[in-house]
């Protein structure tokens, strides 16, 4: 008994390890050549195989599954990488065609202005409160001819002027800027006036005084410049017609007018150096026989 106290660790550790051999042997030998111990050793060992067997299956599909995740999360993760780097392929390819298409009209406007023209870019614009735009800053100055006066242009019209020249940048006074005057034309009648800026803080708009009550001015119509005065060429769009003020007395209507350039989305204009003053054909021809004298302003004069 003492003995067994002694060395039961040690008789412990040497059966466990003997079970499993003799486990091992009575399931290898010969179903016909078995003994009884064998045979005992095959019935109480077989729950223990079918637990382990279930066990060993349930931790093999258990890292099979995982390993199967953990794969298709690196595939996932290599497609959305894939995908989002096609997207900003498209995204590109998208912005260099529409970069191509507006250089393509730029080269067109260019042509059409039969004279001397400069391309610009529009380098900073001045933001009044309400974000309108109040002013642009072009990237071309005294280094490069540009002289105050000369007129600025896009694809859809008249900008304005250069009202202030730097060495290397100048400023535009836009055709809405309340100290803006242009000869104009309404392009369907000929009839006459001069376009004024409203220099309103909320939004792009124009006025054009001197049209002679008798004229035919409609919503919607076209206004282009005159040309007189050499200041500006001839045809260049200017606008359209969005509301006539026709007064009970006096000699002149008033109509406001929405201008045809964005001037939020200005990027590139063309600065209307010498020849290109003199002819331009933005808005196509007036009406032959169609344009008549404004008669001069009254001092300081409103319509």
């Amino acid at each position: 008994m003492n003995f067994f106290k002694r060395y039961r660790d040690e008789l412990v550790a040497i059966l466990l390890l003997a079970l499993p051999f003799f486990f091992l042997r009575a399931n290898l030998r010969d179903r016909t050549h078995s003994s009884v111990v064998d045979r005992w050793l095959m019935q109480v060992s077989a729950p223990v195989q079918w637990v382990a067997g279930e066990v060993a299956t349930g931790a093999s599909s258990l890292i099979q599954d995982y390993t199967y995740l953990v794969d298709v999360r690196r595939e996932n993760d290599r497609l959305s990488y894939e995908n989002a780097r096609l997207k900003q392929q498209v995204r590109d390819l998208e912005a260099l065609d529409r970069e191509n298409a507006r250089l393509k009209q730029l080269l067109v406007l260019r042509d059409e202005l039969r004279g001397e023209a400069m391309s610009a870019r529009v380098i900073a614009k001045d933001i009044s409160p309400l974000f309108r735009v109040i002013r642009v800053r072009l990237d071309r100055g005294r280094s490069d001819r540009i002289a105050a006066g000369m007129p600025v242009v896009s694809m859809d019209g008249l900008v304005g002027q250069v009202s202030r020249v730097f060495d290397g940048y100048a400023d535009v006074m836009l055709t809405v800027d309340d100290g803006s005057a242009v000869d104009v034309i309404i392009q369907r009648t000929g009839s006459r006036g001069i376009l004024r800026g409203t220099g309103e803080s909320d939004g792009y708009k124009a006025k054009i005084q001197y049209l002679l009550r008798a004229d035919e001015v409609q919503v919607g119509d076209l206004v282009v410049t005159s040309g007189l005065g050499r200041r500006f060429p001839p045809n260049l769009q200017v606008g359209t017609i969005s509301n006539v003020e026709k007064r009970d007395f006096g000699l002149y209507q008033l109509a406001e007018l929405t201008p045809s350039v964005n001037f939020s989305r200005l990027e590139e204009v063309f600065i209307l150096t010498t020849g290109a003053r003199e002819a331009s054909t933005l808005a196509g021809s007036v009406p032959a026989g169609k344009q008549r004298t404004v008669p001069t302003p009254p001092p300081g004069g409103h319509p």
